[in-house]
């Protein structure tokens, strides 16, 4: 029960490649490496441009609520 040889990880590609296809493959990788540039340069601009984006949510939502109406409640005493 060792770790899998060259051998048997070549026959899992082969069968990878023979469901999925290589075009498909191909484009998976390109998408991967997509989200991973754009996740880098996310970590780049720091945490300057995660308090802007907080701030502008918490100025969406202020501005989506629905107003609040405050009311006085009287209680009716028995005649």
């Amino acid at each position: 029960m060792g770790s899998f040889s060259v051998w048997h990880w070549l026959i899992v590609l082969l069968i990878v490649l023979l469901v999925f296809g290589t075009k498909k493959l191909r484009n998976l990788g390109s998408d991967i490496g997509g989200a991973v540039k754009g996740f880098k340069d996310g970590m780049k601009e720091g945490g300057t441009s995660a308090e802007a984006a907080a701030s502008q949510t918490a100025q969406t939502t202020q501005k989506t609520e629905a107003p609040t109406i405050d009311v006085q409640v009287k209680d009716k005493t028995p005649s």
